[in-house]
């Protein structure tokens, strides 16, 4: 029972990796940029493809969401940088400049953006202007689950985010992060 049960693993894992390695052809093939493998399972890219730019040795589960909106600009509006890891069901959302650092473990159901809707009072809230800020997420960062990473943030080089937290200001490096809005209630180390 073992032995078949262990076949059966192999072969799904196989499967995996062949629809891993077809979507990284597709999505290439309509422009984003991909350097070296990345896995890959259900990733949605709806539009935008050139927009984003994927180092190598990534990994995006099941239900990551990248979502590039607006016109073209010379930059990659969402960057992720080599050897990070973006959990089930996280949502990138970027207009204008979203750039995560290498090596960042990203836990599932979080939302990140670097843009937000104006305030104008005499337009209805799908009328109003969108605002933007770079948002960008340094080195060996973790964030846990269910995070809001919000317009503008920087979050510092290794720092921790605790699941929950809703990023509204810049977060400085190796500092652990948590509540709403996210506070730092102690440094890493220390």
């Amino acid at each position: 029972m073992n032995q078949i049960r262990t076949g059966i693993l192999a072969t799904n894992r196989a499967i995996a990796g062949l629809n891993s390695r077809w979507r990284n052809l597709y999505y290439r093939s309509l422009g984003v940029k991909l350097h070296g493998y990345i896995w890959m399972r259900q990733v949605e890219i709806p539009r935008n493809f050139e927009d984003i730019e994927i180092e190598s040795d990534c990994a995006l589960d099941r239900g990551v969401v990248l979502l590039c909106s607006g016109e073209p600009l010379p930059h990659p509006k969402i960057h992720i940088r080599a050897n990070t890891y973006i959990n089930r069901n996280t949502f990138i959302d970027a207009i204008e400049s979203l750039t995560i650092g290498k090596n960042c473990a990203i836990g599932p159901g979080c939302y990140i953006t670097d843009h937000d809707h104006g305030q104008d009072l005499t337009l209805p809230p799908l009328k109003q202007p969108m605002i933007a800020k770079p948002t960008q997420i340094g080195n060996r960062v973790w964030i846990g689950a269910n995070v809001t990473i919000l317009k503008g943030v920087t979050i510092g080089d290794r720092t921790i985010v605790g699941a929950g937290s809703v990023v509204t200001r810049e977060l400085p490096s190796d500092a652990i992060a948590v509540g709403v809005p996210a506070t730092v209630i102690k440094y890493r180390g220390k």
